[in-house]
């Protein structure tokens, strides 16, 4: 069967640096024992990888960061790829734990950019997904001077004479992000755009949207809790207009989507292993519905996860 892998997908940088953190600290033995607070990056591949190295991860999707520290007493703390207020690493150093930061480097220049913005007397306007902890770890900054804008709603009750400076969570849907800037500008006069979509997730969402048309089918691999995975799916449908099936790995692969199809595409997340997209590509080039020796799906193999 015809399949293409779009590229670029797989891993950016951020989430290689975080991985690679994780990997050395679970090695010094100084550093236990060592948690993480929440998924290091969005993938329970990689969650339950470095679980068996040795790091604990400290995740409950009803509770903040701030609120995760309270379940760790001793030992060493990272901080993930999506980054946290300086009041998560300010409370847990009164807490005696060491810090370690896998922030992402674009996560932080964000954060830097917010802070300069709010010493000169803007509010900051910060387009983000509610509860995502890169969007929690921003708004920690200055709750009292920052607004999450999900939509456009939630510009309702700005005050217009108020100046204010629009940025927005690094792995927003850049579709999403231009319309609300856009609306935005015909709202409030006095609005600064400094646009933070980091250039790996920029790059995958232009690929997507200008996928070859004879694709009928479009295939993105990542973890449910990934929300640039989330928007690749969504461009798909409403940018390229395709059928579009999101899946972890070659488990939830059905055949059945395969069988009346004639080129599939397949991408995935920024914090999707390359071993797991691989895999899927490489058993979609063998399919053929007409032959059932090639219905058996390999096992995904764990060991390479990390690499």
């Amino acid at each position: 069967m015809k399949v293409t892998g779009i590229t670029p997908r797989g891993y950016c940088k951020g989430v290689v640096r975080a991985i690679n953190i994780a990997k050395k600290a679970t090695q010094d033995v100084t550093k236990q024992p060592l948690y993480i607070l929440g998924m290091i990056v969005h993938n329970e591949y990689i969650v339950n990888a470095l679980k068996e190295m040795g790091a604990i991860t400290i995740e409950d999707a009803h509770k903040t960061r701030l609120e995760l520290l309270d379940e760790i007493d001793h030992g060493t703390v990272i901080i993930t790829a999506h980054g946290a207020g300086d009041v998560v690493s300010q409370k847990a150093r009164e807490k005696g734990l060491d810090v370690i930061d896998a922030s992402c480097l674009d996560v932080i220049k964000t954060h830097d950019l917010i802070k300069e913005e709010l010493a000169k007397g803007y509010e900051i306007l910060y387009i983000g997904k509610k509860n995502h902890p890169e969007a929690e770890g921003a708004m920690l900054i200055d709750p009292e001077h920052m607004h999450l804008i999900a939509k456009k709603e939630d510009f309702d009750g700005l005050d217009p004479e108020k100046h204010y400076m629009l940025t927005n969570q690094t792995t927003m849907s850049l579709y999403d992000v231009y319309d609300l800037t856009e609306y935005a500008k015909a709202h409030l006069p006095h609005l600064a755009v400094e646009q933070e979509i980091c250039t790996a997730t920029k790059i995958r969402q232009e690929a997507i949207a200008k996928m070859d048309e004879d694709i009928d089918l479009v295939i993105i691999v990542g973890d449910p809790h990934s929300n640039n995975t989330k928007k690749l799916a969504s461009i798909s449908h409403d940018q390229a207009h395709k059928e579009v099936k999101m899946i972890g790995s070659i488990e939830e692969l059905d055949i059945a989507w395969l069988m009346d199809k004639h080129h599939v595409a397949v991408s995935s997340g920024a914090s999707t292993p390359t071993s797991l997209t691989n895999q899927i590509i490489d058993f979609i080039a063998q399919f053929d519905p007409a032959d059932q020796t090639t219905y058996e799906k390999p096992a995904v193999d764990y060991s390479r996860i990390l690499r």
